[in-house]
């Protein structure tokens, strides 16, 4: 696919946003389900919308996370309209997730 200078793919015309990938582990990825393509988490309750508050944060964004397949961690996806926010959107959901994650063992 061509992507223009102005970061417009011209196959799929969409923008290309800055974006940052963030590798968390976790001590179980299989508490972390996801739906329409991965992009949503059905559970654990509550997860999403802690996610959904966060990206509302940052104006023209959108984050999702997908538990890895094979290993014990998630991947946080973050987009912005620059790289220091996509940069901070990563992080702020990879570290509310590696929290709530922790706090759901805990009570175990």
């Amino acid at each position: 696919s061509s992507v223009l200078s102005s970061g417009i793919n011209a196959e799929y015309g969409y923008t290309d946003l800055p974006y940052r990938q963030l590798k968390i582990n976790i001590r179980d990825r299989n508490i972390i389900k996801t739906y329409d393509a991965e992009r949503k988490i059905s559970q654990p309750a509550g997860l999403q919308d802690k996610v959904d508050a966060l990206v509302s944060d940052y104006p023209d964004s959108r984050c999702f996370v997908r538990p890895s397949g094979t290993e014990n961690c998630v991947r946080v996806h973050a987009e912005c309209t620059d790289q220091r926010q996509a940069d901070s959107l990563a992080m702020a959901v990879g570290s509310m997730i590696f929290d709530f994650t922790e706090e759901l063992h805990s009570k175990l």
